[in-house]
This record gives C-alpha cells, structure tokens and sequence, in this order.
C-alpha cells in the first residue's frame, strides 16, 4: 500500500495537481488545470502510511485451536443460562491465556451472552468459531452493552467466523439506564474494540444490534481536571524557575506523569478548555525538578510527546486572568493496526462499522447492508467526535465492499484525516454513497462505484476514475481535484464555496432516459473544468449553473441535448468546446440568459434540423464573446439571437447554413421583430470578420429591429456568401462582402476598427 498511495498521490502532486493560487483566491491561469496545492496533507503523501494495516500477527497464534470444554467451564451451547455461559466463556479465556494457549475455539451451537454482562478478549489470542456457531446476546432493555470487547491491552487477537446477534428485534426500547441518559437505545454493540493494538476480525457476522455491528473506538484517560484555583498569576524564567510576569498564569501544581498509562502511553493532550487561550506553553522537569525541555505555543488537542525523563509539567498560558478557567488532562489510546476483512454487517439500527478513534484501519471486502433505526445510519461512520472533545482517526483504507439497502449512508468520512476509499460498490439506493464532511481532511478516493448513491464532499478530497448512475454530486471545495468519472442518468454537480476551490478533467456524462434529470451543473465561486462529455437527452437541460466571475471549462462537448430545454450555461470562458443539439421541438436554444461574462472561444455550435436559435443572450447585464468559432446550422436556424447585452462580440466565426429551406431566416440577429418599437437593449455590439455561408439566401446579419433609440452597431470586414445585411441606418458598415446567389460580390469601403469605434462613441 505504500507503494500505490505513495506513488500514486506524489504524482498527482505533480501533475495533476498544477494550477496556481488554488483554493486561495487567485486568479485561474492561462491554462488552467488541476489546483497546485496538497489536499492528502502531512504524512500521508510523505510516506506516513508506511504498510498495509496487517492486524494481529497470524503466525504467533498455535495450528489447532484449542476446543474449550462446555462441562468444566459451565457453558450452555442451547441458548440457555446467559449468566453461566459468559462468566464461563471470560473463565475458559483467561485459564487459556495463562496456560500459553494462544488460539481457541467452541462446538458449534449458540451462546446465550448476558445482558448485563460480555465477553472480555485476551491478547495474543485467536477465537474462531465455525459458520453454524451464534454468540446472542440476551434480550434487554438498556441503552448501552456489549456482546464481545477487545480492550486496552488486549492486543494481537483476531476473531475469526461465526455470528454475532444481537436483540434488535426483542430489545425493550422503553427504558433509560439512568435519568440522564438520551433514552435512544443507540449503543447496542456487537464487537468492541478499545484501544487495542494489531487486531483482525474476520468472517464474521455481527447483525441485528440496537447500536453497531463493530465498534472501534479508543482507551480514554481523564488524568485531571484544572480549574481557576489550580492557576496563579506567573510563569517561568529559562532556568525553569517561577517569574513574576502579570500577562501570565502557570499551574500551580504540575502535571504529573506517574499515572498508571503513561508506563506504556508517552502522550498527552489539554484538551476542552473554558475562559482560557487556545495555546500555551509547557516547562517540563524531572524528578529533580531540574528544566528538561520548553515548548511553546502548544496548540489545545494537540498531541505532546513525553520528553526523556520527564516526570511533570507545569502550564503557562498568556493571559492575565485565570478567573473561571478550565481544562483537561487527557491520554487518549486510540486501536492501532487494525483489519476488519471478509465479513458482513447488517440489520443494525446505527451502523454496520464505526471508526471512532483509530490509526492505520483496513476494512476490506466486507457486506454491510440494511442498517436502519437510528441516525446516521450509515455502513461505515469514520467519527470520533474530536471537535467535541472526543477522539482521533487517521489512515483509513476502507477497499472492496459491498454497501447495499442502508437508510442513509453508505460511508461517512466524518471526522479525522487522511482516507483512502478504493473499489467499492456503494449501492444504497437514494442514500448518501459518500459524505465526507467539514472536520475531515484527507481524502482518497478512486475507482468506486456509487450505484444510485450521492456524492457530498466538502474539501480536501481527490476523486479518481470513479463511476456514478442514478445519482449526483455536491463538491464544496476548497482542495477537491476530480479526475476521471463516468456519469450515467445522474448530475455532475459542483457547487464552489471558493474559488478555484474545485477542479475537474475528464468526466464523462450520459443521460440515457429522458425521463430522469441528468448532466453537468456548476453553482457558486469560480472553477476550473477540462474534458467534459455530455451526452444525451435528460428531463431537463444536460448543463446548467450559476457562476461567479472567473470560470474556465476547457474542451467541454455536450451532444444531443434536450431539444425543448436546451442548455442554460454559467459564466465562464469556455475554450475549445463543441455543442451538438438534438432534433425534435424548436424551442432548445443555448440560453445565456444570465449576467456577466461569457467567452467561447475555439468553440463549434451544431444546431439540429429542427431548431430555431442556436445561441440565445437575453440580459442587461449579459457580455458576451464568440471568437475563432464555428456554426454548423442543420435547419432554418439562427445561430446567434441577442435580445438584451450589455456587450456583444462576435469575431473572426464562421457561419455554415447549407440546409435553409424557409425565406426570412436570420444568422445574428439582434433585437426582436415584435420588440422593434421598444427602447433598445443592445448597447454596444462588435460584428466583425465574420464568414458566413449559405445554400439559400438568407439574411446574415441583422440589426433592424434593435429597438428604438439603438446606438450605431459596428459591423465590418464580413463576408457573406448567400447572405445579406440588414442594418439600422446609423450602424458602422465598412468592409464587409456581400455576395448574393447567382450574383454579384458587393463591397462596402474598408476603415479600420478603431476608426469605427471612434466614430461608434460619438
């Protein structure tokens, strides 16, 4: 795994990850790609994730695992005496431990586990149980239990087979462990596991809990609370030696690390503080209370490492007031190493798999399905709650499951860092298939298929060559980079919270049934969008968006789009981009309807035989560009219709309409025949350098119906073959060639350009 993240997301780094001043404001580059900057940050591209998680070490346990003997330990194999059963169970564990018994197993049958009570794991042991072998846990009513727990210091144990059931559909959801719990019945576990080290859980079930399948969560240690008595006004001089400092308060009794954890745990963490900064400083002493070492500006949750031969510390914040001040002293041991492989998840109420405070996690082709009760319910929830003082997750690989039937979602990237989701079939159908949220960074994400399952990811996030159906995407950005996905009855959607934020190449849409939405839409802050495939009719139109200033989409091709709706693009300059309509009504123009700026430039615009307008400008505010670009009119089609622009310019385009059958028809119009007596609303407009074409005569360009009071249009250096002008009488015409069928050439008189738009302004 080294290899493929490393290898892989360092040349992303460099190639795909190109564009300048992403994510910060910016302004996009010439040719744009995808954003210079590294979303998968810290470790995790430096080489961090340095192996596969492995879990527990398989060849330290024995070949045969030993059969635990039902009559000597009192164990019930019928479903019967719960309490016998598990007190017999932890007993026949222990006795293995000692006696350097490292694997275990039971007679197939099914165990009746206590409702009061679980199954506490040893370390350096294998439990396997055959397929007909069920662990049940007793029918209750509480809100909170266990059937299997794997603590802190429990490491290098593997289960392996059998069912773990719970009593989701005999449970008493009526009743509160205490008055102040929530009452929501949400903590029903199969499989625990707390701060332990090297584990693996393979081929088993663990279904039908009031909670989670499987749960891995951390070994969390309170050493101390501080309060506005435990500070005084100070702190310490370089010697270590207390100093009068009135911007200052210092603890008044150290942090000491004689506490049973900090033997094995050589961290620490302040963590939930109240009226107090969000950094200080830290003066640690030896048993001899001489300086061993200073940190400064220690940021609060940040993870401090024991220095060699420390045995307190004492805390100095900067402030001058410690009045109601608080904060904690916390070790926090989250499961390390960790396997989950081979096993299926289901007909919990929460989830099929929680991550709540891990490092280095595989969860690899596993079932999880039909996880349904209580929210989240999702198939794999990676939170640990550490935005509310709860734990950390780093190092995911969650690779080649099968997600199906969840009520919500499929995986839930909700907190933590550094994620690679890899191969899975994500098919909840109408669920979330992917959510990473806010407090997570760090996402990989490549070749998944999200099978009528969304999208929703808000940053930090590559996307590679991943496949959708029946579905859409939210991406908020900033640091998202998509490269590669196939999209078929579904929306590609990007909505940019900044800009540059997003980025996306090679997406290939296909709307393939016209009853369902589907296509491109782009919402928000400016993006950046290269090689873009639309194809097909959708219920509405295949592009659509609103953009801030800025956007560039390169090489978008959009083919057979909706001949009714149309198209309704964002503001963008789009380069190189190829438009092809489908036949059918006349009404699916290419509608820029919305203010700002809009470039095509390199661009080619294929109008169907059955389509009136091909590109339709109707806002006061619309400025609008058309250069270097080609029209190939399949009908008795207009190719550009402007109805209202703040700026139109229209150069050096090519116009072929060699399919005209209707007299009257208009290349570039401006103004509207039946608006014709009404105030203008073109106010500036550029025709120039234009060729246009045509099989029968047609009228090229025409400014006649403008609308009352238009300025003087500048239109020069045209040449129309089968094609005339009609032009308001106070436009500025040189240079333009009017050939007509069967006739001759007719030449206006040549003057420059900026001549025209001199003579234009006044």
């Amino acid at each position: 795994m080294k290899k493929l993240i490393g290898c892989l997301l360092i040349g992303l780094q460099l190639g795909l990850l190109a564009t300048a001043g992403y994510g910060t404001g910016a302004a996009a580059p010439a040719i744009p790609d995808l954003p210079k900057g590294n979303p998968l940050a810290g470790d995790f591209l430096s080489g961090g994730y340095e192996t596969t998680p492995e879990g527990a070490d398989l060849f330290s346990y024995q070949e045969k695992p030993h059969m635990i003997d039902l009559k000597r330990w009192g164990i019930s194999s019928n479903g019967t005496k719960p309490v016998q059963t598990t007190q017999g169970i932890n007993k026949a564990l222990q006795w293995a431990a000692k006696s350097k018994i490292t694997a275990v197993t039971l007679p197939p049958g099914t165990y009746l586990i206590d409702k009061n009570s679980r199954i506490n794991m040893v370390g350096n042991m294998l439990f396997q149980l055959s397929d007909d072998t069920i662990l049940k846990k007793q029918e209750n009513g509480k809100e909170h239990y266990e059937l299997m727990f794997i603590g802190y210091g429990a490491n290098n144990v593997t289960l392996r087979g059998g069912t773990y059931l719970g009593d989701k559909d005999s449970h008493d959801y009526s009743k509160k462990d205490n008055p102040h719990t929530p009452g929501t019945h949400e903590r029903g576990y199969g499989i625990t596991v707390l701060g332990a080290n090297n584990i693996t859980i393979e081929g088993v079930k663990g279904t039908h809990f009031t909670g989670d399948g499987l749960i891995i969560g951390a070994h969390e240690t309170l050493v101390r609370d501080l309060y506005q008595n435990d500070f005084v006004s100070g702190g310490f001089d370089y010697k270590g030696k207390p100093a009068a400092d009135k911007t200052r308060i210092r603890t008044v009794k150290p942090l000491r690390f004689d506490h049973p954890i900090f033997k094995t745990e050589k961290q620490f963490e302040l963590t939930n503080p109240i009226h107090l900064g969000k950094e200080f400083d830290l003066f640690f002493f030896d048993a001899k209370s001489k300086l061993v070492k200073v940190m400064a500006s220690v940021k609060v949750r940040e993870l401090v490492s024991l220095p060699e031969g420390a045995a307190y510390a004492h805390v100095v914040f900067r402030q001058a007031s410690a009045k109601d001040a608080y904060i904690e002293f916390w070790n926090r041991k989250v499961t390390e190493n960790i396997v989950i492989r081979d096993s299926e998840f289901a007909y919990n109420r929460r989830q099929g798999i929680t991550v709540g405070g891990a490092d280095r996690v595989l969860i690899v082709n596993n079932k999880l399905h039909n996880i349904k009760g209580i929210a989240p319910q999702s198939g794999i929830d990676a939170e640990g709650g550490y935005g509310e003082n709860g734990n950390r997750n780093s190092r995911l690989h969650i690779k080649d499951n099968e997600f199906y039937n969840n009520a919500s979602y499929d995986v839930i990237l909700y907190d933590g860092k550094e994620a690679v989701v890899e191969g899975n079939h994500l098919g909840s159908k109408g669920a979330i298939g992917l959510a990473i949220s806010q407090p997570f960074t760090g996402a990989l994400v490549i070749n998944n298929h999200f099978d009528g399952t969304r999208i929703v990811a808000a940053h930090d996030a590559i996307f590679l060559n991943n496949k959708l159906n029946d579905s859409s995407t939210t991406f908020d950005g900033p640091r998202i980079a998509i490269d590669g996905m196939t999209v078929t009855n579904g929306t590609f959607s990007i909505s940019a919270k900044t800009p540059f934020g997003v980025t996306a190449r090679n997406i290939s849409i296909y709307s393939k049934d016209k009853r369902k939405e589907a296509g491109l839409a782009l919402w928000g802050k400016p993006v950046v969008i290269s090689d873009i495939y639309v194809e097909g009719e959708s219920a509405l139109r295949t592009v659509t968006g609103r953009l801030d200033p800025g956007s560039v989409i390169n090489r978008l091709k959009v083919v057979g789009y909706n001949s009714l709706s149309g198209l309704a693009l964002p503001q963008a300059t789009y380069n190189d981009c190829y438009f092809e309509g489908a036949k059918g009504s006349a009404d699916g123009a290419i509608a820029l309807n919305l203010a700002g700026k809009y470039v095509f430039d390199r661009c080619t615009f294929q109008t169907s035989e059955t389509a009136r307008t091909g590109l339709f400008g109707n806002n006061a505010e619309l400025d609008l560009t058309v250069k270097n670009s080609l029209f190939r009119l399949e009908g008795n089609t207009t190719a550009i219709s402007v109805q209202a622009a703040a700026k139109l310019d229209l150069q050096q385009n090519v116009f072929e309409a060699n399919a005209i059958t209707q007299e009257g028809v208009e290349l570039i119009k401006l103004g509207d025949y039946w608006k014709r007596n009404d105030r203008f609303s073109v106010k500036q407009a550029v025709i120039s350098g234009n060729e246009m074409i045509a099989n029968a005569e047609v009228v090229g360009i025409s400014t006649q119906y403008a609308g009352s009071g238009a300025p003087p249009y500048i239109i020069e250096n045209n040449e129309l073959e089968g094609a005339v002008l009609a032009l308001k009488s106070n436009d500025k015409t040189k240079g333009n060639l009017e050939e007509a069928i069967g006739g001759e050439k007719k030449e206006d008189e040549t003057a420059s350009q900026s001549q025209l738009i001199s003579e234009a302004s006044e």
